[in-house]
């Protein structure tokens, strides 16, 4: 919008100043033009021939003295042929260039010392005279020039400055006209900072009937997640007793039999393990502040703790005070909780978490002092339903969630040697 009213501001003013300053030159020219021709009248009106001389005469002298100061730039000249010439004494011994106009005619002629004139003439009878007389009178066009330059010059400052004034306000009103979008915009932030719930509607009303439509559409989004989460909690517990009736069944069934329905029944525990977790995951927080997560991870820890001790290994967990991240509370729960259920089910003494907070974001690391893997079988481990040691208790399926996890939320899993020995788990948050 300000780039177009600078276009319009720099095309209309000079246009408009092209024409007034046109239209001035041509009044002030025909102005001028109607001076020469008062003065030519009665220069024409004193003009006489005597007969007895042969020669042309006034009868009464001009009253303005330009014409008796030489080379004033005012002169007139009467002349029937070459031998009969009456001339102002401004003139003294030069002569206009007359061309025979039996009309008024106005045109510019050179005059003496290079001056530029502008002469009017016409061609008269005399009585007593047959050859007609043709006079002019011709004057500087220098102060004609100077008063349309000065005009010019004013009136082109004037429209520059008026079109500063112009852009300056029409910078003001675009300004003051764009304020309401600037209170969305913030609005729009402390809604995404969680110092909000909804966006402000204290607005133009144009702008105020947008606001309650977002407002709409985030309590509409609101309200479907949390709808799709309830219904993955319940669709998991629904799924979960007949799955274990279907295991206690399966141990009656004879062994040849028992063993082939209990693999199939495992694939389908993973799988609905995999995409229930997947479907309940709420993914990025667009709006709400951060999750603490040393509150919110407080009753995954306990829990891990005791777990921890029953086999008798140190569990050491150290959290950034204040670190928070974008996510989820039970999205935390589940990446944390995986990753340390796998450390402790591969770690010989000890395992260590540890969340940290920065510009580079936040980065949970999760370290063990068991057997560790290699670079081909981190890359094994983390697709879906793999299991390294099948003796070992699990599905395989922790760290295949946490991967899901953390792309839904732009992190990063990374598996590799920690310095204690064993396995290093890292998920790095990108930072907000």
């Amino acid at each position: 919008m300000a780039v177009s009213a600078m276009v319009l501001v720099m095309l209309v003013l000079p246009a408009a100043g092209g024409l007034l300053a046109w239209n001035f030159r041509q009044t002030m020219e025909a102005s001028f033009n109607n001076q020469l021709a008062s003065l030519l009248d009665a220069v024409i009106s004193s003009v006489h021939y005597q007969s007895e001389s042969d020669s042309l005469a006034l009868r009464r002298d001009l009253v303005d003295p330009r014409f008796n100061r030489v080379f004033s730039g005012w002169y007139w000249q009467a002349s029937a042929g070459r031998e009969r010439v009456l001339t102002s004494r401004s003139l003294w011994d030069q002569r206009l260039l007359l061309a025979d106009m039996p009309e008024l005619s106005f045109q510019r002629i050179d005059g003496p010392r290079d001056q530029s004139l502008i002469m009017a003439s016409r061609q008269i009878t005399l009585p007593s005279l047959r050859q007609p007389v043709t006079v002019a009178l011709a004057a500087d066009a220098k102060d004609l020039e100077e008063d349309i330059e000065r005009f010019q010059a004013l009136l082109f400052a004037s429209l520059a400055a008026l079109g500063l004034l112009l852009l300056l306000f029409f910078g003001l009103q675009l300004f003051w006209g764009l304020a309401p979008l600037r209170r969305i915009e913030r609005s729009l932030k402390a809604v995404e900072s969680g110092e909000r719930e909804t966006l402000d509607t204290n607005l133009p009303e144009e702008l105020a009937r947008l606001a309650r439509a977002i407002n709409l559409v985030l309590e509409h989004d609101q309200a479907l997640i949390e709808r799709g989460r309830t219904t993955a909690g319940n669709l998991a517990h629904a799924l979960k007793t007949p799955v274990a009736v279907l295991a206690t069944l399966a141990e009656r069934l004879p062994e040849a039999q028992r063993q082939e329905f209990s693999v199939e029944l495992n694939r389908v525990n993973d799988a609905v393990r995999h995409h229930l977790a997947r479907a309940s995951a709420a993914g990025p927080a667009a709006i709400g502040s951060g999750l603490k997560l040393d509150q919110a991870l407080a009753p995954v820890l306990n829990a891990l703790s005791v777990l921890a001790q029953r086999r008798s290994i140190d569990l050491t967990v150290s959290i950034d005070a204040g670190v928070s991240a974008r996510i989820e509370e039970q999205d935390a729960e589940e990446i944390v909780g995986n990753l340390l259920e796998n450390a402790l089910n591969w770690a010989e003494t000890r395992v260590t978490l540890t969340i940290t907070g920065g510009s580079a974001g936040v980065a949970i690391l999760v370290e063990d002092d068991g057997p560790g893997m290699s670079g081909q079988q981190c890359q094994q481990a983390l697709e879906r339903g793999s299991q390294l040691d099948e003796s070992r208790s699990g599905s395989g399926l922790g760290l295949a969630i946490v991967k899901d996890l953390a792309s839904l939320y732009g992190a990063t899993l990374k598996l590799e040697r920690s310095d204690l020995g064993g396995l290093r788990a890292r998920v790095q948050f990108s930072p907000d």
